[in-house]
C-alpha cells in the first residue's frame, strides 16, 4: 500500500493546489479498503490528478506526486498520462521499485535474507585494500580474501578463493547499506538473455543479505578491464591499434544491441566496468563475424549492475530525467536538462571509444548541419584510420532523436564494422597477434 502524506497542520499546504486531490484521494482509498466502493471509482480519480499536474514544475519532483504515480501504475492500467518523466536512481524510486520486486527476488536462487548483522569471526569492517588470506565465512562457507579488486563510496569488492582454492575464484562485493537491486538485475540477465549471448554479461551466484549489509557473490575474471587496457598505451604514450578498437566497438554495440532489445538498461557503461576475457582455445579467422567457435568465449564482459534499469518495472513510453553522476559519462540528455533513455548507455560506449582512439575523455561540440545541428567530438580522426566508419558512429550515436529505438542502429553499425573487418582476412590475423601480446602484456601486470 502506497501511503500519501496529508498533514492538515502542515502549513506549506496553504497554497498547495495538489492538496485538495490528496484529501480526496485518501478518503477513496479508506472506501475501496473497506469495500464500499470499486476499484473504477479510485483509478479515474488518480487519472485525472495525473493529467491535472502532469506539467506542472512545481510537482515534478513532489514526492505526494510520485506517490499517486505509483499507485496509478500498481492499479495495473497502463493508460497513456502524458509525459512521464522520472529519475530511476533517486532514493524513493529504488526504495519503491525494491517493494515491487520483492515478492519475486524472494524466490530466486541464491537469494539469502537474515534479519540479523553479519556476525563472522572476521568482521567485515577489517577488510582492507591491503588485506590478504584472511578467511571469512558466509552462509557456511568460507572464503579467502586474496585482494581488493575495487573500492567505491558505498562497496568493495574482493578476489576471493572458495574454500582456499585457487581453482574457485569468486568476486565478493560488499555493500553498506545492503542492496539487493544489483542481484535482481543479475537474474533479469539469466531469464531474458540466453545461449552464446549471455557470456557477455557478468553472473552473480549468491547473494546474502544481512541487517546491516550484503554480500554479492560472482565470477571473478583475472584478465583486467577495458580501462587496463587503454592504461597501457597510455603510460607508454601510445595509441590502441585500429583493428583492436573496431574489435572492442563491435563488442559494445552487440551487447547493447542484446540489453536494450529486452528492456535492459546498464546505466554505467564504461571502460571501468568492461572486464576482458581470453578464450582458452587458439583463435580462428572463420568463426569471427558470427561469434562462433573460440569467439564466443573472447571479447567483454559487462559489470556492475547497481545503476541497471529494468523497462518493464515502468510504464510503456517512459523517459527518464537524472544525472549519472559520473565525470566525463553524462550524456548529452543530461547535461542540457532533457529526457533520456537508451542514450546513457550508447553515449558510455561513445566515450568509450573516444579512449581507445585518443586516449583521453570525450568532448563534445554542437556543429551546424542542413540547417540544424548535430553533436560530434571536438578531437579530429586521423587521416590513415577508415574515417567513414568512425564518424558514422559518432554521429548517429550522439544524435539519436528522444523516443527513437536504437536497437536497429546499433545493430547497422556493428555490421559496417564487421563488413569492413570481413572483407579484409589480413585484418583479423593481426587482430589474433594483437590479442594474444595484449593477454601476456595485462596478465604479467
Amino acid at each position: 500500500m502506497v501511503m500519501i502524506p496529508t498533514d492538515l497542520n502542515n502549513s506549506s499546504y496553504a497554497n498547495d493546489p495538489l492538496y485538495p486531490w490528496l484529501l480526496s484521494i485518501e478518503k477513496e482509498l479508506d472506501d475501496w479498503y473497506s469495500g464500499n466502493r470499486s476499484g473504477g471509482d479510485l483509478d479515474n480519480l488518480l487519472s485525472d490528478c495525473i493529467s491535472t499536474f502532469k506539467n506542472n514544475a512545481q510537482y515534478r519532483n513532489d514526492l505526494r506526486f510520485l506517490k499517486i504515480w505509483f499507485l496509478y501504475v500498481d492499479g495495473g492500467e497502463q493508460v497513456e498520462v502524458g509525459m512521464k518523466l522520472i529519475n530511476p536512481w533517486s532514493a524513493f524510486i529504488l526504495e519503491e521499485l525494491l517493494k515491487k520486486i520483492h515478492p519475486r527476488i524472494t524466490k530466486y536462487d541464491g537469494y539469502h535474507l537474515s534479519k540479523k548483522a553479519y556476525s563472522g569471526k572476521v568482521a567485515l569492517s577489517s577488510l582492507k585494500k591491503s588485506s590478504r588470506n584472511k578467511i571469512i565465512e558466509i552462509g557456511g562457507k568460507k572464503y579467502q580474501i586474496k585482494g581488493c579488486a575495487g573500492q567505491g563510496a558505498f562497496a568493495q569488492v574482493f578476489k576471493a578463493y572458495v574454500d582456499s582454492n585457487p581453482d574457485d575464484a569468486v568476486a565478493l562485493k560488499i555493500q553498506r547499506p545492503a542492496f539487493p537491486w544489483e542481484f535482481y538485475m543479475y537474474r533479469q540477465l539469466d531469464e531474458r538473455i540466453s545461449g552464446k549471448q549471455r557470456s557477455s554479461f557478468g553472473f552473480a551466484h549468491k547473494i546474502h543479505i544481512y541487517s546491516d549489509c550484503s554480500i554479492l557473490i560472482c565470477d571473478y575474471l583475472a584478465h583486467g578491464t577495458l580501462q587496463d587496457a587503454i592504461n597501457s598505451y597510455v603510460v607508454t604514450g601510445k595509441f590502441m591499434e585500429e583493428v583492436l578498437c573496431i574489435y572492442y566497438t563491435t563488442e559494445m554495440l552487440y551487447m547493447l544491441e542484446t540489453l536494450h532489445s529486452v528492456g535492459i538498461i546498464h546505466g554505467d557503461f564504461k571502460p571501468d566496468n568492461l572486464l576482458i576475457r581470453y578464450s582458452k582455445d587458439d583463435l580462428s579467422e572463420e568463426g569471427f563475424k558470427d561469434r562462433n567457435d573460440s569467439w564466443l568465449d573472447q571479447g567483454l564482459y559487462l559489470v556492475d549492475w547497481g545503476r541497471g534499469i529494468d523497462l518493464q518495472l515502468f510504464p510503456k513510453n517512459t523517459e527518464f530525467t537524472g544525472d549519472c553522476r559520473t565525470s566525463g559519462f553524462c550524456c548529452i540528455e543530461m547535461q542540457e536538462k532533457k529526457p533520456w533513455t537508451f542514450q546513457t548507455d550508447t553515449y558510455g560506449l561513445c566515450v568509450a571509444v573516444h579512449m581507445m582512439l585518443h586516449n583521453t575523455y570525450m568532448e563534445v561540440e554542437r556543429k551546424t548541419s542542413d540547417g540544424g545541428y548535430i553533436y560530434l567530438p571536438k578531437s579530429s580522426f586521423k587521416r590513415y584510420w577508415n574515417v567513414e566508419l568512425w564518424r558514422a558512429l559518432f554521429t548517429k550515436l550522439l544524435n539519436v532523436k528522444p523516443g527513437n529505438n536504437d536497437i536497429e542502429l546499433l545493430r547497422s553499425l556493428r555490421k559496417s564494422f564487421l563488413d569492413y573487418m570481413h572483407d579484409n582476412p589480413l585484418l583479423i590475423k593481426k587482430l589474433k597477434g594483437l590479442l594474444v601480446k595484449q593477454r601476456g602484456t595485462l596478465c604479467s601486470a
